[in-house]
């Protein structure tokens, strides 16, 4: 499909289009939306599959015709088609502590998180991973994904009782992972920020005040 400015597909119930929104938010541009109802199934329509195979919001359509799935790749193209305010980093070793922190909040919190809503809900039997295919509930995850949650923030606590944020001085995409990590997991989990992590509590206070965190 050819567009005249970037398309992005997206809803509001998705965690992963929030990251995408609030990157968007932080750079100050201006990218239309379309919403996608993922509660009416849209996102299996032939309509929406002609737009992404996979039936996987977010997605960025590109004036020139591509479609772009997965948040990494949508940052990566925003961050060098709108260069101002960057998110991903600004040197080598910038880039590269931006990129491994906000894999371990993409690894190790909200893949978890995801994991354990997906094996919960009642709503999604037989969907247990998002994408085109189907895939059986396991509820014995349930348990696992909310220690590993529990890690998760005990680890980053550690962390940042020594930085400002996830990454270092200056805010960043993982700054954005983790905050939808924390927000999805109090959400759809019920685990909050545990009280003793006043580091944590301290960085989340700071970022969830920052005006694209309401995006």
């Amino acid at each position: 499909m050819t567009t005249e400015t970037p398309i992005l597909y997206e809803s509001k119930s998705s965690p992963n289009s929030r990251r995408v929104r609030i990157f968007i938010a932080e750079k100050r541009i201006d990218i239309p939306t379309k919403p996608v109802d993922l509660g009416a199934k849209e996102q299996f329509s032939d309509a929406y599959r002609a737009i992404n195979p996979r039936s996987q919001v977010p997605a960025l359509a590109l004036p020139d015709g591509p479609v772009i799935a997965e948040v990494p790749a949508i940052w990566r193209y925003l961050e060098e088609a709108y260069p101002q305010t960057p998110l991903l980093g600004t040197t080598a070793k910038l880039k590269a502590l931006v990129t491994m922190w906000e894999r371990r909040a993409e690894l190790d919190g909200f893949a978890p998180v995801m994991e354990g809503v997906r094996n919960a809900v009642a709503g999604l039997k037989g969907r247990a991973l998002s994408g085109p295919h189907d895939y059986d509930q396991i509820p014995e995850l349930i348990a696992r994904s909310k220690q590993r949650v529990a890690h998760f923030f005990a680890d980053f606590n550690v962390r940042l009782e020594t930085v400002r944020f996830v990454a270092g001085d200056d805010f960043s995409a993982a700054d954005i992972t983790t905050l939808v990590t924390t927000d999805f997991a109090a959400n759809a989990l019920r685990m909050p920020i545990p009280v003793q992590h006043t580091a944590f509590k301290r960085w989340y206070d700071e970022v969830s005040a920052r005006p694209s965190a309401n995006a």
